[in-house]
């Protein structure tokens, strides 16, 4: 996406700026990295670009693509790209380097002939001018008729039917361009391609530091995009969807599919709370299931989703972000089992000592580390947990003059938390009802409402950890309710009260 001269910088344009230099080249320098991005409202440069699609489900996935990146950029201000090589000992990685290696070869044979063979090398200047003039702004005319003009291959092609081509000459004004119009960043890499004297591994390395520039140029855009979605990230989203699903019909279904769970568990709930016999025809009760509280305990259900399957369409862009909200409740609900079992395994000899339970947090956080993956062994981590909690505890009571515990105690203590990890364990089943309790107290509260409900008995171990994970789950379903809100009235108005779906979704989004 090309910078363009007449739009305003924000404030973190200054990462790129650079003082002027005297000589009038240098007055260009860093220009398009100073010239901002910031796409204007109205500017068709404010959504991605629009392309050609072969069918509706590849038009449908491309708008997909489009909103997650969005939604990405706009709510997470650490997004940026990252240039990632192959990994060396992988299949792909291997091809791209004998490939890659066959080329750089071909060009330094080309090169060595006598005469020399230009043709390749041509081809390369061209690439390469195409890239620069990529980086101007649309006002920079006088550069880019040097560039033009210097790197006119009609012009080299000439000059190599004569022998006369200057490579090293091209290739110093290549360099020199590159360094007005680099983020300052690159100023290393650039000078050391001055220090380069193969000219088969200058172009090699030309292309990989213009591979830099290209991805700095796309972070410095998303940086100035960045405003700009944030404001008027809801209604993007909302028509980004309704485009899918007038293209997909089908793209509501596991949305709907969730809600459909959602209601079933609530109409369980009402007939256990209320001894109706297990025939009895809950249908009647529909009419009485609040919107909201259907779609409160659809959202409850994410944190204790299976990641492995797929998530509801209207979830997607958040869906890594639930994940590790998630993952790191499921660290939380362990640590807060492991200070519950303890107080009451040894007593009233540690209820009151100080620091205690935040100890016992400090030594289970690393033990836990890095649980959500495959090869960890929960098993084998509560295991070392219970040896290092009994450890810590003796050591307590030994400092206050206490008996410290005897083996039965200290075997009875290790094996209650070694069955953390069992399917309904007590224990766990509370620890994780009342966080379930603590976030569903959550979504219920207003959106303007700051204050954080009441933290339920035995979790105040972890209670600036949990407020902490429940303000940025509330933040991800408020901003989903503001944006999908018309799409779940239509689910709901269907499911609830048996009426047909409109056929575009409402302007108004259900309400806390």
């Amino acid at each position: 996406m090309p910078l363009s001269d007449d739009q305003n910088s924000d404030s973190d344009s200054s990462r790129f700026s650079e003082s002027a230099a005297s000589s009038s080249d240098s007055e260009y320098s860093r220009q398009s990295f100073n010239s901002d991005s910031s796409s204007k409202p109205s500017s068709p440069a404010s959504s991605p670009p629009k392309m050609v699609t072969f069918d509706e489900l590849m038009a449908a996935a491309r708008n997909l693509t489009n909103l997650t990146l969005a939604h990405e950029i706009a709510v997470n201000a650490n997004f940026c790209i990252k240039h990632e090589d192959l990994p060396r000992n992988s299949f792909a990685g291997t091809v791209k380097q004998i490939l890659h290696k066959a080329f750089w070869d071909c060009l330094e044979s080309e090169l060595n002939e006598d005469p020399p063979e230009y043709e390749h090398a041509i081809k390369l200047f061209a690439e390469i001018k195409e890239i620069l003039l990529s980086f101007l702004t649309p006002g920079a005319n006088r550069i880019q008729n040097q560039i033009c003009e210097v790197l006119d291959t009609d012009l080299i092609r000439q000059q190599a039917e004569h022998n006369a081509v200057d490579i090293h000459g091209l290739a110093n004004y290549i360099i020199n361009t590159m360094g007005k119009l680099c983020a300052p960043i690159r100023d290393n890499d650039i000078k050391q391609l001055k220090a380069t004297d193969n000219i088969v591994e200058l172009l090699r390395q030309i292309f990989h530091v213009l591979d830099l520039m290209k991805m700095d140029m796309a972070n410095y855009t998303i940086q100035n995009l960045r405003p700009y979605l944030q404001r008027n990230l809801v209604d993007y989203e909302r028509t980004k969807f309704q485009e899918i699903l007038e293209e997909t019909p089908s793209a509501l279904d596991l949305t709907t599919e969730w809600i459909k769970e959602s209601i079933e568990d609530e109409l369980s709930s009402i007939s256990d709370e209320s001894s109706s016999s297990p025939g009895a025809d809950c249908s009647s009760s529909k009419p009485n299931l609040s919107p909201i509280l259907v779609l409160n305990n659809g959202y409850l259900k994410l944190l204790q989703w299976d990641y492995h399957k797929t998530i509801p369409e209207t979830l997607i862009t958040d869906e890594v972000r639930l994940q590790e909200l998630r993952e790191k409740l499921n660290q939380l609900k362990i640590i807060a089992c492991v200070c519950l079992i303890t107080n009451n395994t040894v007593g009233a000899a540690i209820v009151n000592v100080p620091d205690l339970a935040d100890q016992l947090k400090r030594i289970s956080f690393p033990l836990l580390e890095g649980m959500n993956k495959k090869t960890f062994d929960l098993k084998e981590a509560l295991n070392a947990i219970s040896v290092q909690v009994c450890s810590r505890v003796n050591r307590s009571l030994s400092e206050r003059g206490l008996p410290t515990l005897t083996t039965e105690m200290q075997n009875n203590l290790m094996g209650q938390i070694a069955s953390i990890v069992e399917e309904n364990n007590p224990v766990s089943s509370l620890i994780d009802k009342r966080i379930q309790f603590f976030m569903k107290s959550l979504l219920a509260l207003p959106s303007f409402q700051k204050c954080m409900p009441t933290m339920p008995g035995g979790l105040s171990v972890i209670q600036t950890e949990v407020e902490f994970i429940g303000s940025q789950y509330a933040s991800i379903v408020n901003f989903n309710k503001q944006v999908y809100g018309p799409f779940y009235a239509n689910i709901l108005r269907k499911l609830l009260f048996s009426e047909a779906p409109r056929g575009k979704a409402e302007t108004e989004a259900p309400a806390n």
